[in-house]
């Protein structure tokens, strides 16, 4: 068994997969993010988490009309690395009483989910372009802008005030 699956033979056929498992985790993401938000105190981490589950639900849109405009259904295909991603995240969020750690802890679980779709995007971009698909390229670019800019934020709400409050407690 190959490694993306036996109908793989193309840089096409990789792109479509591509954006198959993008979709999948953009749904766990979906579906992730409003317990993140509800375990959330900080109120600008709230606020972020928010905006980027807004962001999300127009990626999955966005990239419905990728599907479309590359002629292929929109579909999912599991993502393991979203999944472990995931578990990680509720692993550590499980194992944390005090509320300024466990904001810490959230930022960077949400950091991790935003390096991993930057990663995929910008790959799915590359891809698209060899491929010629500068339709799909704008679309897929739209999102990749928005995932560096709502990881630009975290970094800066962690850096500005749940760092410090975290390190502020364990002292």
């Amino acid at each position: 068994m190959s490694f993306f699956g036996r109908s793989t033979h193309t840089l096409d056929d990789l792109f479509v997969h591509g954006l198959k498992t993008i979709y999948y985790a953009e749904r766990q993401i979906t579906e992730t993010l409003p317990k993140m938000i509800a375990m959330a105190t900080d109120r600008n981490l709230r606020a972020g988490l928010e905006q980027h589950l807004t962001e999300t639900e127009s990626q999955r849109v966005r990239l419905e009309q990728v599907f479309r405009q590359h002629g292929v259904e929109a579909a999912e295909t599991t993502c393991p690395a979203i999944d472990g991603i995931i578990k990680a995240a509720k692993a550590t969020a499980s194992d944390i009483d005090d509320k300024h750690v466990l904001d810490a802890a959230l930022t960077f679980s949400a950091q991790l989910v935003e390096h991993y779709e930057i990663a995929q995007y910008g790959t799915l971009i590359a891809w698209a372009r060899e491929l010629g698909r500068q339709d799909c390229v704008a679309l897929l670019a739209e999102t990749l802008a928005e995932e560096k800019a709502t990881d630009d934020k975290l970094t800066h709400i962690a850096e500005a005030r749940i760092n410090h409050k975290a390190e502020t407690q364990a002292a």
